[in-house]
């Protein structure tokens, strides 16, 4: 059969799909918001966990109870030693509750992948270690904040009463927690406005990991009120004691730290914010992505120069292959409890250690000199860590990188990569009271900004070939109606639609499971398929064409969605249809009648609310900076950093 539309390919279908979409309108899956009364349980958990934590600080705060200030003594042990209990609990709690987060989005992230949309928030089991996860980290900020009572933690403290003052780092954490929090209840309101957005990228998916991820950026800044506050204590202790040394009235005074504990701390924090970063590159890892594969480097790139640049310097030598060795351990832990142990889809992982050892031996000559080091260590991430990653990509991604991109990834990657070091050498020296003169310090902050800005707006800019068409062929058919499969060889018209492709593929999905297979060039313009594709149940089968800036499609087999009103789009032996944009195909859940201005304006409001979370934690490295300057004989300074 041969058509040139969706149309003429369904008529024939019609009364079919009528009868299976009354028959399946009962177990039809949302696809616009979740039902009433999920919401008003979630929200009535939300509203419980809440209140209890309230009571809790106010039971602190007021010395009702004491269990807070029990943990946080216990809390200093271990590499927290040196740190105070409003430090030292808290970053557990994060850490913790980091770790439980990353596992629930990988895992959801792999559920819609493979099954597609869920019945509802509470019916989907991974949703439960995100909400967990995520109501953790807002948990460990407001402990930060009540903790601390009968003093001022830290010159660089934020007053909240007349005798109450919070650290600062543990202002931003709560705030980055609730920020991440709030994008599960906006999320459900994004999809009644719009429909459902199955991608990672979407605004309110951003706003869950990007509050998560940037968190890191304020356990560190807490990390840093707690050890001043320490040696401060310390000092304090020694001068309050006699001639005798029998000490006097004085304050308790923090255990010294020892050298490996501050070490693996500020290793494993480093180690921290390289996975909050490349928690962007989700459907890069997946095999799925719905974006330009030129973006996937520059990612790589940014989470690398900025978290492996402040991790070297902050840390000392060796510091940027600790945090991706940490990385390492975490990352791809997840991806084995994910895949092997509960048994759904592998997520790949990308090496990093080409890039440690660009950061490291950049190092050995500018690590007196931050931004040069930063800039020099990008380079080469954009560089050698790309050239490392391209060959990476061939043996772990399902999509493996092509000549396609090689002149623009780079070019991407090395923007990512020094915007990204810049950062993360502001970062470090932030941290330690040695952020250079504002003017240069907020220059390059914005720099590095827009330079990803830029870099973004540039992967964004899709196409789609007009007038194109693929005629498909099927062969080698097997099964029946609930397991049909088949092979397929493509004939693209014109012949030239297809010149160097970054990938054309055939992707299966969310029919119980993941079916990505790159396609064999037999000629310009005639392609074959690899592998068997699904043709039955509830997959979703098409051919995938990525070509420069070329972002297109063609549907091969789509099942009927009651939910949207959509109907059945079989996939008969031999077919013509039009090259379109994949994205109508991927996320066929989204309603076409919302006005563009609307959808563009809710995304400005979230992309402002990210901008004014960004900023917010660089006022507050700027703050401990200013407030906490680096202190003589600390062995964090460059000289001896040097020799570590």
């Amino acid at each position: 059969m041969t058509n040139t539309g969706w149309d003429a390919a369904l008529g024939n279908h019609a009364l079919n799909d009528a009868v299976l979409r009354i028959a399946a309108q009962q177990e039809s899956k949302p696809a616009g918001g979740a039902a009433l009364d999920q919401i008003l349980i979630a929200s009535g958990g939300a509203g419980v966990l809440t209140a209890a934590l309230l009571v809790l600080g106010w039971g602190h705060r007021s010395g009702r109870v004491t269990l807070l200030a029990r943990l946080a003594r216990l809390s200093e042990r271990g590499p927290s030693r040196g740190l105070p209990g409003w430090t030292a609990l808290p970053t557990v709690v994060a850490l913790l509750s980091l770790l439980t987060a990353l596992l629930g989005m990988y895992w959801d992230i792999s559920l819609h992948i493979s099954h597609g949309r869920d019945e509802g928030p509470l019916a989907n089991i991974a949703h439960y270690p995100i909400l967990i996860g995520l109501f953790g980290i807002f948990t460990s900020g407001v402990l930060a904040v009540v903790l601390p009572k009968g003093e001022r933690p830290g010159r660089a403290a934020v007053r909240i009463t007349r005798d109450w003052y919070a650290p600062v780092g543990g202002v931003l954490l709560a705030g980055a927690g609730f920020y991440a929090l709030l994008g599960f209840p906006l999320d459900d309101v994004w999809h009644r406005i719009f429909g459902q957005d199955v991608t990672l990228w979407g605004p309110t998916h951003l706003m869950l990991i990007g509050g998560a991820g940037l968190s890191l950026v304020a356990m560190m800044i807490l990390e840093r009120e707690g050890r001043r506050a320490g040696s401060d204590l310390a000092a304090s202790a020694a001068a309050s004691s006699g001639p005798s040394g029998a000490p006097g009235e004085r304050p308790a005074a923090v255990e010294p730290p020892p050298a490996w504990a501050r070490y693996v701390r500020r290793g494993m924090l480093g180690g921290g914010l390289l996975i909050g970063l490349s928690v962007f590159q989700a459907e890069y890892d997946f095999g799925v992505p719905q974006f330009r594969l030129v973006h996937q480097p520059m990612l790589i790139a940014l989470a690398a120069g900025c978290a492996l640049v402040a991790a070297r310097l902050w840390t000392g030598r060796g510091g940027a292959v600790f945090a991706v060795a940490f990385y390492m351990v975490v990352r791809g832990g997840v991806s084995v409890l994910v895949g092997p142990v509960i048994g759904e889809l592998w997520a790949a992982v990308p090496l990093y250690f080409a890039e440690a050892l660009c950061v490291e031996l950049a190092a050995l000559a500018l690590a007196r000199r931050p931004l040069a080091l930063g800039a020099v260590s990008g380079l080469l991430i954009g560089t050698a860590g790309f050239g490392a990653e391209f060959a990476w990509s061939d043996v772990a991604f399902t999509l493996p990188w092509t000549g396609d991109i090689a002149a623009e990834g780079m070019i991407m990657a090395v923007a990512g990569g020094v915007a990204g070091g810049l950062c993360g050498a502001l970062l470090a020296e932030g941290l330690e009271g040695r952020l250079p003169r504002p003017a240069v310090a907020r220059t390059a902050f914005a720099g590095a900004l827009v330079a990803v800005a830029a870099c973004v707006a540039n992967g964004l800019m899709i196409d789609v070939p007009q007038h194109a068409r693929a005629t498909v062929t099927l062969t080698g058919i097997r099964g029946g109606e609930n397991d049909r499969t088949a092979d397929a060889r493509v004939t693209f018209s014109p012949a030239n639609a297809v010149s160097d492709p970054s990938w054309v593929a055939v992707t299966g999905w969310q029919g119980e499971g993941l079916h990505v297979e790159p396609m064999v060039r037999e000629r310009e313009g005639v392609y074959r398929t690899s592998a068997p594709m699904p043709l039955h149940g509830e997959w979703k089968t098409l051919i995938r064409l990525h070509d420069g800036r070329s972002l297109s499609g063609v549907p091969i087999y789509l099942p009927a969605d009651p939910a949207i009103g959509a109907q059945r789009l079989p996939a008969p032996q031999s077919f013509t249809r039009d090259v379109q944009s994949e994205r109508r195909i991927l996320q066929r859940e989204l309603k076409s009648d919302v006005p563009g201005w609307l959808w563009a304006a809710c995304s400005a409001v979230v992309l402002a609310c990210t901008l004014i979370l960004i900023v917010a934690l660089g006022w507050g490295v700027a703050r401990a900076s200013r407030l906490l300057p680096e202190e003589a004989g600390l062995p964090s300074s460059p000289r001896e950093r040097v020799g570590t």
